[in-house]
This record gives C-alpha cells, structure tokens and sequence, in this order.
C-alpha cells in the first residue's frame, strides 16, 4: 500500500490546489496549522502552491504546548507565513456562557475529570468542540480578508468514518488529502522532508488533555486503512469500521431539503 510515486502525489497535489485557487478566482490559501502531520503536509503544498500567498494560522485553545511550538518549528523550516491568535481567552468566555444558560452543567466535572458516565462524555464533546469551530471563523475571516481560499487537512481515513467536527474542521473549501489514507501521508511527509517528530507523533485532534484518535475511535489507522485499501480486515474491525461511518454520513452530505 505504501509502494507509491510520493514524489508525483505531491506534484500532482500542489498543481489541483493551485487550479481549484483559481478556479475560485481567488489568490491563495490559509490553513489550520496545529503541528500535526496532516495540517503540516497540507501547509507545505500550499506553500509549494502558492509561496507568496499562503498563510498558516496557529490557534492554541487550552491545547498542547509542544503542538504550538512544533507547528511554529514546521512553519519557519520551510518559510512558511504565519500568524499566531490563542483563542483560549475566547473558549473560556464562551464555556461561561454556556454554563451560565445551563446551571446543571458541572464545567470542572466535564473537563478534568477521567471515568466519566455516557452523559458526561457526551457533554465534555460538545464542549471540546466549540474549540475547532472557533477556529473554522477565524479561518475564514483571514480566507475573507485575503481572497483565500480554507483549505482543510482532512485525509481519506478521517473523511471514511466521519471524524472530524461538522463545520469546525470539516468546514472547508478544499480537501487535498481526501485521497490519502492516513499511512500514505506519512509517506507524503517523508517524501516532503517534514520533521520526523511530526510524522511518528501520536494522531489526535487536541479537544481535551490526553486525546488520542485511535484511543477515541477504538481501532487503529493501520486497521483502518488496510481496510480502506485493500478490504483486509477482522471483521469485528470492519464491523466497528462501517458503523461508525454510517452514525457520522451526515457529515459527508449538504442539508437535506424536502423534496416536494
């Protein structure tokens, strides 16, 4: 599966993002940088796309700091442009209000807490992601400011089961990576030189302390994208796979309208 021509991918991708850029009749490209390896590869294509028009959007929100700093590494290794705004100020705000319109919501419980009941899980998810969501606005206010275009970092993988924020990071105009599956990336970022802290760092979307995709999902991107790939999967795995998937379609769909 990883026996593929890295080197053509990337050309291939960085010349559809420059057409679909102008196809937009805009000049650029802003994207989410989270020092993660999809947003990291992502960014460098961009970069590739458009040198002088591509801009990086650093965005801490009560997240790791080492994802900060290596977003902030990646960015300046290969020149690319960048702008840092911690919205965590912002989220906290944000957080009181909504506590303040339900008082039965136990913040400090929700957030901090491990072993949480199915309800509070529930709860400390829709919190968490009020934080990709802050990001996709600011996104698009510099996507608006620039004549830019979003570009997500979503991959084939993640796009499969549905994982991702509806209109947080899967509110995007472009999805360059849809195509790949999460190991075929990391071949991507080997071929494209990124840091190898960035390419064997542990997947996870930031939402709270200690998340991980694989831990969140139950199953692993190797699993994942064997299945995707090849169809080879156990099929408690497939299973588990195809469920997921089918709880999360509305994601992948515009809003259903009536048909009468």
């Amino acid at each position: 599966m990883l026996d593929r021509n890295y080197q053509e991918i990337e050309n291939k991708l960085v010349d559809w993002i420059r057409k679909k850029v102008k196809a937009a009749g805009l000049k650029g490209a802003v994207v989410g940088l989270s020092g993660g390896i999809d947003s990291s590869v992502t960014s460098l294509l961009c970069q590739k796309a458009f040198p002088g028009d591509t801009l990086g959007l650093i965005m801490p929100c009560q997240s790791s700091p080492e994802d900060r700093v290596d977003a902030i590494k990646h960015a300046e290794k290969f020149g690319i442009d960048y702008q840092e705004i911690d919205l965590s100020l912002t989220y906290q705000q944000l957080l009181k209000t909504a506590a303040a319109s339900e008082p039965k919501l136990n913040l400090e419980k929700v957030i901090n807490r491990k072993n949480l009941s199915a309800a509070d899980r529930s709860t400390r998810l829709a919190l968490a992601n009020i934080k990709p969501r802050l990001r996709m606005t600011l996104l698009y206010f510099y996507a608006n400011l620039n004549n830019y275009l979003v570009v997500g970092t979503d991959n084939r993988s993640e796009l499969k089961l549905g994982y991702f924020t509806k209109y947080g990071d899967g509110g995007i105009d472009i999805a360059p990576l849809g195509n790949l599956v999460k190991l075929e990336v990391r071949g991507l970022a080997r071929e494209m030189g990124i840091d190898q802290k960035i390419i064997t760092k542990a997947p996870s979307a930031g939402l709270w302390d200690g998340q991980s995709d694989e831990d969140e999902l139950g199953l692993s991107y190797r699993e994942l994208d064997y299945y995707l790939v090849d169809g080879e999967a156990e099929p408690e795995t497939a299973a588990r796979i195809e469920e997921i998937a089918a709880a999360n379609q509305h994601k992948l769909e515009l809003p259903a309208i009536p048909d009468f």
